[in-house]
């Protein structure tokens, strides 16, 4: 017998193979890396599933929702619109991790992110990120090593992609300098 087949005889209900899952998403999101079991399982119980249209949009340009997006399934598009016309600069599938830094702080979103295909997501809102930052308080210092080693990570990666190709882009480089 597999592991997932055991995973499933296991499982009384939906919901407890579904709050299974969502712990095992929360221990691959690298945000979330090192925090203990506890608040992961609060978190897992907290998320919620959300279904989107193809065309429908998880979180649209010049919104601050709080809320962050773990794709499970499906395709979505990065646009900007900012003369009105939405233009795609990226796509992002399953095991995208998107919208973390809201979960800290009211962010004025400078994107929007809609379905190309049904995408079912996973989602977590500021209010109850919050809520699980009081009831662990402990946790609030690893998380913020994770986003210090998300950005230098982000900033280096970019660097040795775009730098040297890219004079504006090595311009603006410096962002793990704030």
């Amino acid at each position: 017998m597999n592991s997932s087949t055991e995973r499933n005889d296991r499982c009384e209900s939906r919901e407890t193979c579904e709050f299974q899952q969502n712990i095992d998403v929360f221990r691959q999101i690298a945000f979330f890396a090192g925090l203990p079991l506890e608040p992961l399982k609060v978190l897992a119980y907290l998320a919620e599933r959300t279904t989107f249209k193809p065309g429908e949009c998880l979180f649209h340009e010049g919104e601050a929702d709080g809320q962050a997006f773990y794709i499970l399934s499906g395709r979505a598009r990065l646009e900007r619109s900012g003369d009105g016309a939405g233009t795609k600069l990226t796509s992002y599938g399953p095991g995208d991790f998107l919208g973390g830094l809201a979960l800290l702080g009211d962010m004025q979103r400078l994107f929007s992110l809609c379905a190309e295909s049904e995408v079912e997501a996973m989602v977590v809102t500021r209010e109850k990120f919050a809520k699980t930052l009081a009831q662990f308080p402990e946790i609030q210092s690893r998380l913020m090593e994770n986003v210090v080693d998300l950005v230098r990570d982000w900033e280096k990666s970019f660097f040795f992609d775009h730098a040297g190709a890219c004079q504006a882009c090595a311009e603006h480089i410096g962002v793990s300098l704030v």
